[in-house]
């Protein structure tokens, strides 16, 4: 077992076994207490000077991951062999053993294994014969409370080999940490018949249910930590092509194979030397990765959060590039890594099949359905897509396109075998990039109606993907490195053509009634298709990734066989890709000019249509949680508006008929005759009509019924439509309503996610707010509405002393801190007719609208409407002002004052002062 370490250079200067013994041995005898007190002392500086210098030699060599690993284990196995002799022959000396009273101390689970990162539980077992003895049990007890007293995490347990086998044969968490296990210290025979026991008794004959098990295993793991090996904040240890997953594998191989190390996988034909070379390249930067990790964060975390991957990728000295920044790099390469590692557990995976699953089913695999007759000279094997023999891509590359388009088609699976030859030859692909038959397969594929995300994904597993189009091989595996994306730029591309063939067959209408009610009304459905493969295409270049995807789209579409007007929807799709959303999210729909400046660019139905589905898409695809009704409402209502504009023509004449229309409809849900509908109706400017929908009309018409001749009305209710609640507040309008209503909202643990400001033509406010708590959830428990409207109240009139209660109180956004944003003011006075547009880019933060609302009150202008965009860490704050007088603000240094203020508020300087 000693040649385990051989890799760890220096050992001594870790830890010189010798010279601890010798100071261990020299301290003075007496209470067992005491003694045990003085040699865990000692050991601790021995602890804390190895782990310095494994410290110091991984800060040298940042990529060694593997010696730092098995240092790690070395560091430790010294420590208990000195802690064992010290503790049986001085604090508990036993000079005339009975065969009951041997015992032996094994490493189990990554221990076991030899590697070991800094804070890593420690998992040990005792050992005895049968059952244990008071010796034993003294033995035991006195190093335990030792290893405690290091301040050392350890999973421990202490078995007869009777129990040990039992154990083992009903728990296979048990049975792996013990396929695992390795001798320390102790009784060696014991240990012998440990090992001969376990294998005769627990291991023999029982491989295919421990593979079955193991699997299943790995597949919950996996949904649990979000099924994809994309996720830009991975599990290092047991994420989607992390170490876990290299583990299962060795595992397998040694419960199947017997092999006792990894490099054996070569020799039991499971992998290529190659293979075998990717494997360790890929172990070795993924232990780097998770050393680095726990000595950064000094605890025994696995969670590559993004606090801490810039600071992971200076230390592992990856550097800055023409459009990448060093921790992009860092990461590309992280799940390019990862996507080895799911790579090699295909291959794998085949072998064992072909042993163990011949008589059923294949492991973990879905049974598929085995008819098709013509495959153009590939061949079924138990219903998977394999080829006949070894040159067949070589013979023809395009089949390298022809073997997925095939895939799809047919709905068969593809041989892990083929597979491996694809990523093998997918260089062979660069050949016949321009071949007419291999670009229509490939168009064929991802225009499928059948599921070409599952497809494209193989494809891109193999490889082949990214050689076929080397625009989208620059963008594999990268990151963004934002809070808002929670996948690669290449999976969020495949997720976003998989949810478009979705909506397309009418899976996902309730989530989206709009676009597949307007899917088959779509004429120019392969340019879409083709656009959202390409709206990303150019992340991570020098440059605007819009302007710079479309360049790309009209080199490409040619290639992939569009004509030049589907070309050049494309490029336009492209090119335009944000407008909509932006558009939506934050400017103020009510306002005409809005829909004519978006109409202007946009030009026609049909564009409209194709722009709608790609924004869903777009946005959906770039994580769980993102998408929700608030957003599916604003994009609806600006596209009606839009479409309206473009059937009627640049007159206002739908507009005031859909105002109409609203109020008799909204008559109708209060039960009031015309003349009280209209009574409500004419207090209201038209902006209100067209921004709210029907329910929030129906809920402010109540409130403002209710309230009669009050000068205030707060109400505040869950909104189950927007995932939020709705604060509405009916007050006097005066300067600075706005602001206090914004501070007292924080106040009770609120953050603002859109506000809606409105004054009527009698100078009453009428704002609705949708706020949600910190997690992203409405506000529904009844103390917590009451607190919210009182807290309101008291700000209004001036009794919440918001200023003083802000400062006091924690800002707390350590996540977002680590992105720096530059915040940004951008004035526009030609985004509408009667308002100045200002858009405040910043990082967000607890109560950021307060301060820019205040800085605005400073300034003395008027708030109009408000519009609340977040995008991960970054808040887009947007606001349609006037001055006092109703008029725009034109004075360049009047708005030269704002945009400092807004600057300095978005910064969190002290607005108060800076007034």
């Amino acid at each position: 077992m000693s040649g385990r370490f051989d890799s760890v250079p220096h050992r001594r200067s870790l830890i010189d076994r010798r010279a601890v013994a010798e100071r261990l041995g020299a301290l003075p005898g007496g209470q067992p207490g005491a003694m045990r007190a003085a040699a865990t002392a000692e050991l601790k500086d021995a602890l804390a000077i190895g782990r310095a210098e494994i410290a110091r030699r991984l800060e040298e060599h940042p990529s060694r991951g593997l010696e730092a690993a098995a240092a790690g284990a070395f560091l430790v196995d010294q420590l208990l062999r000195l802690l064992w002799d010290f503790t049986v022959e001085r604090l508990h000396p036993n000079h005339n053993p009975t065969a009951a009273e041997r015992m032996t101390l094994i490493a189990v689970g990554g221990y076991g294994r030899g590697e070991m990162a800094p804070h890593s539980d420690i998992d040990i077992g005792f050992v005895t014969p049968w059952k244990v003895t008071g010796w034993s049990e003294q033995v035991i007890e006195s190093m335990l409370y030792s290893l405690w007293d290091l301040q050392l995490k350890v999973g421990h347990s202490s078995r007869s080999l009777d129990e040990m086998v039992r154990q083992a044969k009903s728990d296979v968490t048990v049975r792996t940490a013990l396929l695992e296990a390795r001798y320390v210290w102790g009784d060696t025979a014991l240990y012998d018949e440990a090992a001969r026991r376990f294998k005769a008794e627990v291991q023999h004959d029982t491989a295919r249910a421990f593979i079955a098990q193991k699997l299943d295993e790995r597949n919950a793991r996996h949904r649990r930590m979000g099924d994809s090996r994309y996720v830009v904040e991975p599990n290092v240890k047991e994420g989607k092509g992390g170490l876990r997953d290299l583990h299962t594998l060795f595992w397998i191989g040694k419960y199947a194979y017997n092999v006792g190390e990894p490099a054996e996988l070569v020799e039991q034909g499971l992998l290529t030397k190659k293979e075998f070379r990717q494997f360790r390249r890929a172990e070795n930067f993924l232990w780097a990765v998770r050393c680095h990790l726990h000595l950064l964060t000094r605890r025994a975390e696995d969670r590559l959060t993004f606090d801490v991957q810039r600071e992971i990728a200076e230390r592992m000295r990856f550097a800055d590039r023409p459009g990448k920044a060093a921790v992009e790099r860092f990461m590309q390469y992280y799940f390019l890594q990862a996507k080895m590692v799911g790579d090699l557990t295909g291959v794998f995976l085949a072998h064992l099949d072909e042993k163990f699953a011949a008589r059923g089913g294949r492991f973990g695999l879905p049974t598929l359905r085995r008819r098709p007759r013509k495959l153009h000279g590939f061949v079924l094997d138990r219903g998977r897509l394999a080829l006949p023999s070894d040159d067949f891509f070589r013979s023809d590359p395009v089949r390298l396109i022809e073997l997925f388009q095939l895939a799809d088609l047919h709905g068969l699976e593809v041989h892990p075998l083929a597979m491996r030859a694809a990523a093998r030859d997918a260089k062979l692909v660069d050949d016949v990039r321009c071949d007419p038959r291999a670009n229509a397969l490939f168009l064929e594929l991802l225009t499928s109606p059948r599921d070409p995300e599952t497809v494209l994904r193989w494809m891109n597993e193999a490889g082949v993907f990214g050689r076929f189009m080397p625009d989208f091989g620059r963008v594999v595996a990268q990151m963004q490195f934002d809070m808002y994306h929670h996948y690669t730029v290449d999976e969020h591309t495949i997720r976003a053509i998989g949810l478009l063939n979705r909506i397309e067959r009418g899976a996902l209408a309730d989530d989206h009634p709009l676009a597949t009610a307007i899917f088959p009304r779509i004429v120019s459905r392969r340019a879409l298709y083709v656009a959202v493969l390409l709206h990303d295409i150019a992340k991570g270049r020098h440059g605007d990734h819009s302007i710079l995807g479309a360049e790309v789209a009209e080199r490409l579409c040619p290639r992939l066989g569009l004509t030049p007007a589907e070309t050049e929807t494309v490029a336009w799709l492209v090119r335009w890709h944000l407008l909509m959303s932006d558009t939506a999210f934050k400017r103020d729909l009510s306002d005409f000019k809005t829909i004519l400046d978006f109409v202007d660019r946009v030009q026609s139905p049909e564009r409209l249509r194709l722009l709608l589905a790609l924004t869903i898409v777009d946005i959906r695809a770039v994580g769980p949680t993102v998408w929700n009704s608030w957003k599916r409402q604003l994009l609806a209502d600006l596209f009606d508006a839009a479409e309206e504009v473009l059937q009627l023509g640049h007159k206002q004449k739908g507009r005031s008929e859909r105002i109409r229309a609203k109020q008799v409809a909204l008559g109708g849900l209060l039960g009031w005759d015309a003349a009280r509908v209209d009574a409500f109706a004419s207090r209201q400017t038209e902006p209100y009509w067209i921004a709210e929908p029907l329910d929030v009309l129906e809920r402010n018409a109540r409130q403002v019924d209710a309230a009669g001749v009050s000068q205030l009305s707060i109400e505040a209710q869950v909104y189950p439509e927007r995932g939020a609640t709705l604060v509405t507040v009916y007050a006097s309008d005066h300067p600075g309503l706005f602001y206090r209503i914004a501070g007292a909202i924080h106040l009770a643990g609120g953050n603002i996610i859109d506000a809606r400001i409105h004054t009527t033509r009698d100078g009453m406010a009428l704002d609705n707010f949708l706020i949600q708590d910190p997690l992203g959830q409405p506000f529904d428990e009844a103390t917590r509405l009451e607190r919210i409207k009182s807290g309101i109240a008291d700000a209004l009139a001036n009794r919440a002393k918001l200023q003083e209660r802000l400062k006091a109180r924690p800002l707390p956004r350590l996540r977002a801190d680590a992105f720096p944003i530059e915040p940004n003011v951008l004035i526009d006075n030609k985004a509408s007719n009667r308002f100045t547009v200002i858009e405040v880019n910043a990082r967000d933060r607890p109560a950021l609208l307060f301060h820019l609302a205040y800085a605005l009150f400073q300034s003395k202008v008027t708030i109009h409407s408000a519009h609340v965009a977040t995008y991960g860490e970054r808040a887009v704050d947007t606001f349609y002002l006037t001055d006092l007088i109703g008029d725009k603000i034109e004075s360049a240094a009047r708005l030269k004052t704002i945009e400092r203020r807004l600057l300095e508020a978005a910064a969190g300087q002290d607005i108060a002062q800076a007034a």
